[in-house]
């Protein structure tokens, strides 16, 4: 893609509503602002989403008594409001539906 089609692109995305996911495992969602030449990310009015701890997941599945049944737990989230995802740690960046 050149210059010009990534430019107008990325400006149809202008305030959507992005999810991004990092090396981390984290996910954050939040309105795009802006982006650079490193592709770090600006997002408003964004939240944090966290898997949940190794030692949740163990405890739920030995609170559960049936070997068999699946265990279902949340991500634990967080408002952050206006933050920079750095473009070294993304690893996916999906659009949400509107």
């Amino acid at each position: 893609m050149d210059n010009t089609k990534a430019t107008e692109y990325l400006e149809l995305l202008l305030n959507k509503k992005l999810r991004v996911h990092t090396n981390d495992r984290r996910m954050f969602i939040g309105d795009f602002k802006c982006t650079d030449n490193e592709c770090n990310v600006i997002l408003s009015q964004s939240y944090e989403y966290r898997p949940p701890t190794e030692s949740a997941i163990k405890a739920a599945t030995e609170a559960c008594h049936d070997p068999g049944a699946t265990v279902k737990l949340d991500m634990t989230s967080r408002f952050l409001g206006l933050i920079v995802v750095p473009g070294q740690h993304i690893t996916k960046i999906e659009v949400e539906d509107p």
